[in-house]
């Protein structure tokens, strides 16, 4: 079998504790990753427009987002990757604390492509991300 395209994925994610359980569970090598991670709504958008410190950056195939960040709330940052020409194909899931119906809603509205709520147990959260590896990695064929 060929080796897989590696997957370049952006996790927009401003709780440290989170990025370093993410970044546990997401073994790079085994998953054939380069894992990028930004703070915050402002410094994403310079990430994907490729602004500044970001001007060599390669284009992520997937975005895991969060929807509490500081400077720009993920809900703006989503609404401006979906209405960009660009960017609007890249799939974002949203990964977030909120189970509010508007945030949900609101996010699909703006095309998320999933939005998952962050289980409170890191057995759960594991599970939960190993769920969305099969799914993005071994069904689902990525833009490059």
């Amino acid at each position: 079998m060929d080796q897989p395209d590696i997957i370049d994925i952006l996790l927009i994610e401003d709780n440290s504790d989170e990025v370093g359980l993410i970044s546990k569970i997401i073994d790079v090598k085994e998953w054939n990753v380069n894992f990028n991670i930004v703070n915050d709504g402002i410094e994403a958008m310079n990430y994907l427009h490729k602004k500044g410190k970001y001007y060599d950056c390669v284009k992520p195939s997937l975005i895991l987002l969060d929807l509490n960040l500081p400077k720009k709330n993920g809900s703006e940052v989503l609404k401006e990757i979906k209405t960009d020409d660009i960017l609007k194909c890249i799939p974002v899931i949203v990964l977030t604390s909120s189970d509010d119906d508007n945030d949900i809603i609101e996010s699909y509205g703006h095309h998320a492509n999933a939005y998952i709520i962050k289980p409170p147990d890191f057995d759960m959260f594991e599970k939960y991300i190993l769920i969305f590896k099969d799914f993005w990695f071994n069904s689902a064929k990525l833009p490059k």
